[in-house]
């Protein structure tokens, strides 16, 4: 497998919406594979092919905490087919937008429909820190970052800094 170059904001391939996979082949499978070893390398807790330059409908999620076995989730074309009317508020990071974080609302519970590493169609269930991150990548999927939700203000300032760090590491 292979750790794959992380795409930061500010960058227009982050704001693509990704195209659907027609299925779950070994290609994509691989993929997948490529992502979950980006993701634990980076560390996050999330992952979505856009942030890694191919624009497919592809997640990976881990939300085991330190101690826990890892517990990998990967999905190709997730969809949100109900959500709850409660609302929960995580603060959210990004490994696109990286060192910078903000609380985002979102609806507490989801239900997500998906094609599985085999191919197959599964719903889930997800309630917590679970239904937050699905949703975060997802976005990731519309070509939405975290930050999108968030006030006007802030998301100016954040991306004028991390723009300018781009730059800086550019003349380096």
């Amino acid at each position: 497998m292979a750790i794959l170059p992380i795409i930061t904001a500010p960058d227009l391939r982050l704001k693509k919406k990704a195209a659907s996979v027609d299925t779950v082949d070994d290609g994509v499978r691989v993929l997948m594979h490529n992502m979950l070893e980006t993701m634990y390398d980076a560390p996050g807790v999330g992952l979505a092919g856009p942030q890694v330059g191919v624009l497919r409908r592809v997640i990976v999620v881990d939300v085991a905490r330190a101690g826990e076995d890892p517990a990998p989730m990967m999905m190709a074309n997730p969809e949100i087919i109900a959500s709850s009317n409660e609302l929960s508020i995580f603060e959210e990071g990004c490994l696109s937008v990286p060192e910078y974080f903000a609380e985002v609302k979102r609806p507490e519970r989801v239900t997500i429909r998906y094609l599985d590493y085999e191919n197959e169609i599964r719903e889930q269930k997800m309630d917590g820190f679970l239904a937050t991150c699905v949703q975060h990548e997802i976005d990731h999927l519309d070509g939405v970052l975290f930050v999108d939700h968030i006030s006007n203000l802030k998301r100016s300032m954040i991306l004028r800094k991390l723009s300018k760090l781009k730059k800086a590491e550019a003349k380096v």
